[in-house]
C-alpha cells in the first residue's frame, strides 16, 4: 500500500510561481512511475508530468518549459515547481503512483495508476 499526501496549492496571478509537493510513504520498494495530474470542473483528469525513477521525466505539451516535475529520493517526496502560470492552469491536482516504469502513453491514462492523493487546488487569476 502506497500513500500519497498533496500540498502547496493555492491562489496565484498569472504568470506566477507555485511548488505543489506529494509526500509519498508506504511500500515503495519496487519500481514506481509518479506522477502529476489535474482536473478542472467538468473535465476528465489529464496528465500533467510523469516520472521515473531514473529521474526521466514526460511532460503534456501546454506544460512544456513551465512546468517542472523532481523526486526527492532521500524525502521520498514528490514536487512540481510550476512558473508562468497561466489561468487555464486552474485545477487541481493530484500526484498517483502505478506499478511499472513510465511511458509516454501513461499522461493520457490516468486509470493505469493504483494509488491517488487527495489533491490540491491550484487557482490562477487573470
Amino acid at each position: 500500500q502506497v500513500r500519497l499526501v498533496e500540498s502547496g496549492g493555492g491562489l496565484a496571478q498569472s504568470g506566477g510561481s507555485l511548488r505543489l509537493s506529494c509526500d509519498i510513504s508506504g511500500d515503495t520498494s519496487n519500481q514506481y512511475c509518479l506522477g502529476w495530474f489535474r482536473q478542472a470542473p467538468g473535465k476528465e483528469r489529464e496528465g500533467v508530468a510523469t516520472i521515473d525513477s531514473d529521474g526521466s521525466t514526460n511532460y503534456r505539451s501546454s506544460v512544456k518549459g513551465r512546468f517542472t516535475a523532481s523526486h526527492d529520493g532521500a524525502k521520498n517526496t514528490l514536487y512540481l515547481e510550476m512558473n508562468d502560470l497561466k489561468p487555464e492552469d486552474t485545477a487541481m491536482y493530484y500526484c498517483g503512483a502505478m506499478r511499472n516504469y513510465c511511458s509516454m502513453q501513461n499522461l493520457l491514462r490516468p486509470q493505469d495508476f493504483d494509488y491517488w492523493g487527495q489533491g490540491t487546488q491550484v487557482s490562477v487569476s487573470s
